[in-house]
């Protein structure tokens, strides 16, 4: 498994690499926000660690510009802010996971490893609905208006539950569960948040298709009348 550790403080990045070198991982790291972009840019990993607080360019600004340029790897969000503004800040941007610190790396190991597992996990056949198509290789969600959109790893989680149940109302609860589970620290909001960024998108595509909202009981993929 190949990883990218993005971390300003170089004792720390040092550290980190020879832990996840220990447990079989191959470790680039780097000491800056541009440096992280660019290498994200030019090569291909499992998965991606990024401290927020970094020079030239900050975690949550790197995280955007990669999934603005349909960059769909898991990224992991580190950092000393743990109010949760900032949290949600992170996964509206499109972060898979977030974990503040300080942090025993036995933990930051078992979070990678979840990132990782849930994204193999997500592989299946091409599933439609409507007029959406929603492609696992890609990640690439379509219309049949001609558009389509790449959806971050966690949007790609919630869509695919949706699809896999269209006209069915699931809670948010239950959102949590299958995407997050419940081992993570992550809170119930950031299921709204995900569901946002999917309606926006839908509407983006010009889909008949949208997630609707059912007071009191979770939300339903259905066509609109």
């Amino acid at each position: 498994m190949r990883l990218l550790i993005a971390e300003d403080e170089v004792d720390l990045a040092q550290a980190l690499t020879a832990f996840f070198e220990h447990n079989k991982f191959t470790v680039d790291a780097v000491n800056d926000g541009l440096s992280a972009y660019e290498y994200a840019g030019a090569d291909a990993y499992d998965a991606i660690i990024l401290d927020v607080m970094m020079p030239k360019m900050d975690g949550i600004e790197v995280l955007r510009r990669l999934r603005a340029d349909g960059c769909s790897v898991p990224i992991m969000m580190l950092t000393a802010k743990a109010q949760k503004d900032d949290r949600i800040t992170g996964f509206d941007a499109g972060a898979d996971d977030y974990l503040p610190k300080p942090f025993e790396p036995d933990e930051l190991l078992s979070r990678v490893r979840a990132m990782l597992r849930r994204r193999a996990e997500y592989r299946p056949s091409v599933l439609t609905f409507g007029d959406l198509s929603l492609h696992p290789d890609s990640d690439v969600l379509s219309c049949g208006t001609g558009k389509s959109v790449r959806l971050s790893g966690r949007e790609f989680q919630v869509m695919e539950l949706f699809m896999r149940s269209p006209k069915t109302i699931l809670s948010a609860d239950k959102i949590m569960e299958r995407v997050w589970g419940w081992d993570s620290d992550a809170e119930i909001n950031v299921v709204w948040v995900h569901i946002s960024n999917l309606r926006k998108k839908l509407a983006a595509l010009g889909s008949a298709v949208t997630i609707h909202a059912n007071r009191g009981l979770g939300y339903i993929l259905e066509t609109q009348s």
